[in-house]
C-alpha cells in the first residue's frame, strides 16, 4: 500500500511552514503532491487523483499547506491505516459534526454546545503560542473539516470530486460538499486521533464566495443531517 498526500498552495516558492510540512510527511514515507496556483480547489484534487495510481489499499490525503501534525511519524501512519481499513469507512480526519444543521456550517455553536462536534485542533503560529480548540471526543461524524481530509482508495473512487454546478466559488465548500457526500452514499465519516496546528483561524469564511457557496449548498441539500 502507498499513501498520498494532495496539497493546494498559491506558492511557488514554498514558505516554511509548508516545507516543514513536506519534510514532516515525507518522513512518513508518504508522496506529497503539491498542486501549485490552481484555479479550482475541485479540479485540482480531480485531476491529481486521475493522473495517479491509486489502488484500492491506499490511502489518499488532502490538506492545507498551513498545518503542523504534532505526531510521532510511526504512530500517524498507524491512525491513518487503522481507520483506512476499518469497514465501510469514508473519511477521516482531525475535526468534524456529528449534526450538520440548516445553517449548513459544521461548527455551528449551537451543535457544539450540545455535544455533537469531534476533534482537537491547534490554532496559532507555534505550539507555544497556539489556541487548543476542543471540539469533543473522537468518533463518528456527518462531515468534516478541510484543513485534514483522509479516504482509502477504494472508498475515494466512488466519489466524485467535481465542482458541483450549483456552487459559483471555486474554492469554498468542497469539504462539506465531498464529506456529506460520503455520508449520503453509507460510508462511515470518522475523526481520529489525528492532532494538527492550523496556523489560520478560519479569516476567509467571511469572503463572498463562500457565502454564496453556503447558501447553494443549502438549497441543494436535504439539511439537517444527522447520526
Amino acid at each position: 500500500m502507498k499513501i498520498y498526500a494532495f496539497i493546494c498552495t498559491r506558492q511557488e516558492a514554498l514558505p516554511n511552514y509548508t516545507q516543514k510540512l513536506v519534510s514532516y510527511l515525507s518522513r512518513c514515507k508518504i508522496e506529497v503532491n503539491l498542486l501549485v496556483n490552481k484555479e479550482s480547489i475541485f479540479n485540482a484534487y480531480k485531476e491529481a487523483v486521475e493522473n495517479t495510481l491509486i489502488r484500492d489499499e491506499d490511502v489518499v490525503i488532502f490538506c492545507h499547506d498551513d498545518i503542523e501534525i504534532i505526531m510521532d511519524p510511526q504512530q500517524f501512519v498507524t491512525v491513518l491505516i487503522k481507520a483506512a481499513k476499518r469497514g465501510k469507512s469514508g473519511f477521516f480526519g482531525a475535526a468534524g459534526t456529528s449534526h450538520l444543521g440548516d445553517t449548513g456550517v459544521w461548527w455551528d455553536r449551537g451543535a457544539w454546545e450540545a455535544g455533537k462536534h469531534r476533534g482537537l485542533v491547534l490554532h496559532g503560529t507555534s505550539i507555544i503560542d497556539s489556541d487548543y480548540t476542543y471540539y469533543g471526543s473522537p468518533g463518528r461524524v456527518v462531515c468534516l473539516d478541510g484543513v485534514f481530509l483522509a479516504i482509502s482508495g477504494k472508498s475515494l473512487k466512488t466519489l466524485d470530486l467535481i465542482k458541483p454546478e450549483y456552487f459559483e466559488g471555486d474554492w469554498d465548500f468542497y469539504d462539506i460538499h465531498y464529506t456529506t457526500q460520503a455520508y449520503k452514499k453509507g460510508l462511515y465519516n470518522t475523526v481520529e486521533p489525528i492532532f494538527i496546528l492550523h496556523r489560520s483561524r478560519g479569516e476567509l469564511v467571511g469572503r463572498d464566495s463562500w457565502h454564496k457557496n453556503r447558501t447553494a449548498f443549502i438549497e441543494a441539500n436535504q439539511l439537517p443531517m444527522s447520526i
